[in-house]
């Protein structure tokens, strides 16, 4: 197979695997993207610390059960750019 059939075929999964999140999952996740703390995420959504962890942790399970795991704030942050979920000049 040639490098752009193999392009192709990674833009085809790519864009089929995309996680389908919650419009609260989306907040948490650009606000947590776009701040230094969970703590300024919470308050700013009137949430807990620990919902926020829930919906971070729901959110990495989704790219993880999409095949696309985000272990990391700078995986994660690479997912919703590619994902859309996000923008650079949000950051």
């Amino acid at each position: 197979m040639s490098a752009d059939a193999l392009s192709s075929v990674a833009a085809v999964v790519h864009i089929s695997s995309r996680p389908a999140l919650s419009a609260r999952e989306v907040q948490v996740l650009r606000g947590w993207l776009r701040s230094d703390s969970k703590t300024d995420v919470a308050a700013a959504l009137f949430i807990s610390v620990a919902t926020v962890n829930t919906h971070l942790a729901r959110i990495r399970e989704k790219y993880v059960a999409a095949g696309r795991p985000a272990g990391t704030k700078a995986a994660l942050t690479a997912r919703a750019l590619q994902d859309g979920y996000i923008t650079l000049d949000e950051l």
